[in-house]
């Protein structure tokens, strides 16, 4: 049954087409207000023309980017845009439309079209309803997220840091290849129920990949909500440092070894939990392995999802404009709860913690701001634990082969190293694995006391990197 329209707000009456104008104007990374006005427009316009529920997520930004490659810059780009959705529910029908042209025409075809689809879908049996707030009925101008220095980062600043990391690659004799991003936005939703949340959000990633002439890469990445923070010269130094370590890589038999995964490895460990496990819609379809209570790694792994922690890139509602709340996933590896959003929380009747993703969404809730706490072994000592292992440094095109288990497969990239007696000894050529996640947590034995921010498939996590007792490798790339 539908909740009745709570609509009442002096924004969501009739606009001219001059005030609307005024609307799309404004509504950028800079003005959150005016975001939130033009979504109670749109609103407004719904419920106008029969909408029974419905809802609006504004996304306005500006984002820039700076690429590199052959250790000179070759593009510079910037572009502003600006998003409307809307999810138009008429009883148990609803769609959602989305558009990029925000004058008084494009807004009216927006509802009529979304009114239309919606008329034609099938019901959806068990829609309860679009989020209501909690605790408040608005949540506006929250700069939990926000970095000045980052949203008025210029082509120069951007190039300042990618003169950091190609010197350091020039100092070596390696090439850079790589981008340096900034990205400022404002998010706003409002939605019949009375939800109207609006705030500014900022991230910034310089990542590089360096390429030696004897065969050698090396990565290296880091992300900010504030730009300044970023060492490029750093950033630069790991991953040339890298590059030619790798030189020459030989091959060593595929089999199980112990490793010591770098953070840039440990992040699609956060993630693939999050996509296969640590949903409510994982949870309902039966293909998670999270149950509250199971233990499934040791004492040293605790994850939590917290959009309020300024170390990643926080958030403090999610894309229903929900309030987000902090959610312990595993703690000292003992399952505690999953994520969810509005349509998850109704079916299991719960509450939604905040970690809807824009409508439509198959895949379900997410959690955005993975953060795996610190342990307390120094970085540097995590191979001295190994007699003999891998240090691995990131993975690639990893995929799931059985979600129940969070079996995964994939690559090793970028700087893979034979260690024996504690000691690097020198690199090898990338491996396949097939290993499970649950039982990789399992065996983790040491944790470093330091971490990293870094940006997943979806969202950011902070992370450190990790020694396991065993990781199963399955072939060798001989190129």
């Amino acid at each position: 049954m539908s909740r009745p329209n709570k609509l009442a707000s002096p924004e969501a009456s009739a606009s001219t087409p001059a005030a609307t104008a005024d609307l799309a104007r404004r509504a950028g990374a800079e003005d959150p207000e005016a975001a939130l006005a033009l979504a109670e427009d749109v609103l407004g316009r719904a419920l106008r023309i029969g909408a029974t529920e419905a809802e609006v997520l504004v996304m306005a930004g500006d984002s820039a980017l700076t690429r590199f490659a052959n250790s000179e810059i070759h593009q510079n780009v910037a572009e502003r845009n600006l998003t409307v959705s809307l999810r138009h529910v008429v009883g148990r029908r609803i769609a959602v439309v989305s558009t990029g042209r925000v004058d008084a025409e494009g807004l009216r075809s927006l509802v009529h079209r979304a009114a239309a689809i919606a008329r034609s879908c099938e019901e959806l049996e068990d829609w309860a309803g679009l989020p209501a707030p909690a605790d408040a009925a608005r949540s506006i101008g929250s700069t939990i997220g926000w970095s000045d220095a980052t949203a008025v980062a210029t082509p120069e600043f951007r190039a300042d840091g990618v003169r950091a990391v190609i010197a350091a690659a020039d100092a070596v004799g390696v090439l850079a290849y790589g981008s340096f991003s900034t990205e400022a936005e404002a998010v706003a939703v409002a939605n019949s129920a009375g939800i109207r949340a609006a705030e500014q959000r900022t991230s910034s990633q310089l990542l590089t990949v360096h390429m030696s002439p004897d065969g050698g890469t090396g990565y290296a990445e880091s992300v900010g909500m504030d730009a300044t923070t970023i060492d490029a010269a750093a950033v630069g130094r790991e991953a040339a440092t890298k590059a030619r370590a790798s030189d020459r890589p030989v091959t060593v038999e595929p089999g199980d070894y112990p490793v010591v995964l770098e953070e840039y490895a440990v992040v699609d460990v956060t993630d693939m939990l999050g996509y296969v496990g640590f949903s409510a819609l994982a949870v309902q379809e039966e293909r998670s392995f999270a149950e509250p209570g199971r233990k499934i790694g040791t004492e040293l792994v605790t994850i939590i999802d917290d959009g309020a922690d300024t170390a990643g890139l926080p958030m403090s509602f999610d894309y229903e404009g929900v309030r987000k709340q902090r959610v312990s996933l595993l703690e000292a590896g003992v399952c505690r709860d999953v994520v969810y959003d509005s349509q998850t929380a109704a079916r299991a009747g719960h509450i939604s913690t905040g970690h809807g993703l824009p409508a439509p969404n198959p895949w379900g809730p997410f959690p955005l701001n993975a953060v795996m706490s610190a342990g307390t072994t120094p970085r540097e000592e995590l191979i001295g634990g190994l007699d003999r292992g891998l240090l691995v440094t990131r993975f690639h095109y990893t995929n799931v082969v059985h979600p129940k288990l969070a079996m995964i497969t994939g690559m090793t990239r970028d700087g893979t190293f034979l260690v024996e007696g504690g000691r690097i000894v020198g690199p090898v050529r990338n491996l396949r694995f097939t290993q499970s996640y649950l039982e990789a947590l399992a065996g983790v034995s040491a944790v470093s006391s330091t971490r990293k921010t870094l940006k997943g498939f979806l969202g950011a996590a902070v992370v450190p990197a990790l020694r396991i007792d065993a990781w199963t490798f399955t072939g060798v790339t001989e190129f």
